[in-house]
């Protein structure tokens, strides 16, 4: 059996047990695939790989001017092909069980101020009511202004928000259930700025004849509805319009905006998990991190020590 069997049956597992997106499938693909192609050239192959080969594999990734970052999820991937065709029998052993991941440190996520945002809101609020806009601009204007209570409310992931049916802009409910990654199934709080702008944008969209599909914001896309890119690009125009640098700006911003305004004001770690849809808490404590360097340099600033000392 050749390699590429070996990683389409370890992606099929993947779709079929544990739910995987398209998306999710993609990354795995290209990572293993970068793999295969090393394995080939070492005259090797998945079931025969040693610990020495898959070392050999993470030194070319550093001799190609890979992130540690990059290089640990490509690692990820490796591990876990392994790890299958050792279960499942195609694999005598597993060879990454001896072999460390490169050290990185961890990227604090950029976030927005609660002033920032309200900007942001504003001037997509502003843009919504132009008198002189055509409909098409009205309409557009009213998406973005959805999109960014939505998000900034909930908290969503940009792939969650951007798949959300028509019936999200109908509910009466305080919160939205949402399919998140792996078909799981989560609550996130819905607010009445939220769920007033969903129902303004759908009224409008329904109004121009545009609310076509079960899609809240259809597109002419492959999906079918609005793409990351999409909504990406008129993101940072709404920035730039609020005065805020583009590359600051992304909808994934936002969701970080959401957790740690939240931490903030309080929330209970464990809550902020569950809402952002982590599946392990160490992922949800990076907004802690956040909050620390926040707090240690606002006692920098203000503390009159700290001020005299200077």
């Amino acid at each position: 059996m050749n390699g590429h069997r070996h990683a389409s049956l370890f992606l099929d597992m993947l779709a079929a047990e544990r739910g995987a997106s398209k998306n999710t499938l993609d990354a795995y693909r290209r990572d293993l695939e970068d793999y295969l192609a090393y394995l080939n050239e070492a005259g090797s192959a998945p079931d025969r790989a040693d610990a020495a080969t898959v070392r050999g594999f993470m030194a070319s990734l550093e001799e190609r001017g890979l992130k540690a970052s990059s290089a640990a999820r490509r690692l990820s991937a490796v591990r876990q092909l392994h790890k299958f065709l050792y279960v499942e029998g195609y694999a005598p052993a597993d060879p990454t069980a001896a072999v460390s991941a490169p050290k990185r440190g961890r990227a604090l996520p950029k976030v927005l101020s609660v002033e920032q945002v309200d900007r942001l809101l504003q001037v997509a609020q502003e843009s919504a009511s132009l008198e002189k806009a055509s409909p098409t601009e009205r309409l557009r204007a009213a998406r973005m202004v959805c999109l960014l209570e939505l998000l900034y409310a909930t908290g969503l992931r940009v792939s969650e928000l951007i798949a959300l049916p028509r019936s999200a802009a109908k509910t009466r409910d305080r919160f939205l259930v949402v399919r998140g990654k792996g078909a799981k199934e989560r609550l996130v709080p819905l607010t009445d700025a939220a769920r007033e702008a969903a129902q303004a944008y759908l009224a409008l969209s329904e109004q121009q004849n545009k609310a076509s599909g079960p899609w809240l914001f259809p597109a002419d896309s492959e999906s079918g509805h609005l793409t990351r890119q999409a909504f990406a690009r008129d993101l940072k125009a709404v920035a730039a319009g609020a005065g805020l640098r583009g590359d600051k700006i992304s909808p994934h911003v936002l969701r970080h905006a959401f957790a740690s305004h939240l931490l903030q004001n309080g929330a209970d770690l464990r809550v902020v998990q569950e809402l952002l849809g982590h599946s392990d808490i160490s992922t949800t404590q990076i907004y802690t991190h956040v909050l620390d360097e926040r707090l240690k340099s606002m006692v920098r600033d203000l503390h009159p020590l700290s001020a005299s000392e200077g």
